[in-house]
């Protein structure tokens, strides 16, 4: 149940982000996946841990836990009209930028290596819409710059209206991003305030480490993962949710080479 009344009551007393965040982490060992990924490249696949976390958690959102999908508008939880990642991508002169995978849940890892590596091509080339506006809001004079922001931020955030280059869903389901690649072990995000999303997916580095695995010490590659969820929204429960999923992709990642099933219909729904 989506609205339940305890949904209700945190909307209502959890003010966004500013203490609604939970936090947490997990070590993935990764092995088997370095393994699959060396492979997939030397086939032609230029795959990274980015392609495969991001496309995992958007499966893990539309088969186990589609409480991940939703977001807040006018007090109410409602759900995303589709499951889209968005990814923080390096552009020019060591600026940040990001790209949005549209239907996440529904591509293949080579699919979403094709269409993240031409997103990410056009972003560092082109001006996207998320650097237009923090151009267009840097010249507004201060305060002025504060009150444009919350005008568009209540329209399109808070109560979910649609506005030209401005949407309620303009930055997906949810966001991944790979400090990692940073030289940073381990990160615990933001909730952007300006993203109707409930959750803040982190990559962080990874490192052989001894490992007990059937009762021996063996070498095992490591991947730190940090995450920070929106509580109105999600609890820890979720989240635990989330990494067991992830635990087991990494695990067989064999399984994001095909689509995914369709689901069913369920006897209720019948």
């Amino acid at each position: 149940m989506l609205n339940s009344p305890w949904r209700k009551t945190a909307a209502t007393i959890y003010q966004k982000p500013r203490d609604s965040k939970i936090i947490g982490s997990v070590e993935l060992d990764i092995t088997v996946l370095n393994a699959f990924i060396q492979q997939q490249r030397q086939a032609g696949l230029k795959v990274t841990l980015t392609h495969v976390i991001t496309l995992a958690t958007a499966r893990a959102m539309a088969t186990e836990l589609p409480a991940l999908n939703t977001y807040i508008r006018r007090g109410n939880v409602v759900s995303h009209p589709q499951i889209d990642a968005t990814i923080s991508v390096l552009l020019k002169n060591a600026q940040m930028g990001t790209i949005r995978l549209e239907h996440a849940d529904q591509l293949t890892l080579a699919e979403a290596v094709a269409a993240m590596t031409d997103k990410v091509k056009i972003a560092r080339t082109t001006k996207d819409g998320s650097q237009e506006l923090k151009t267009m809001l840097a010249r507004i004079p201060w305060p002025f710059r504060q009150w444009m922001y919350q005008l568009l931020y209540t329209l399109t955030v808070r109560w979910g209206f649609n506005l030209p280059g401005l949407t309620a869903h303009r930055f997906g389901s949810f966001v991944v991003s790979n400090i990692g690649s940073l030289g940073l072990d381990i990160g615990y995000p933001a909730l952007l305030p300006a993203a109707n999303i409930s959750f803040v997916l982190i990559l962080g580095g990874h490192q052989e480490k001894p490992c007990v695995v059937d009762g021996q010490i063996v070498p095992r590659t490591l991947l730190k993962l940090g995450i920070a969820m929106d509580h109105r929204l999600l609890d820890a429960a979720q989240g635990g949710e989330l990494f067991r999923y992830l635990k087991q992709v990494v695990r067989w990642p064999e399984v994001l080479l095909e689509q995914l099933p369709a689901k069913a219909p369920s006897a209720s729904s019948s």
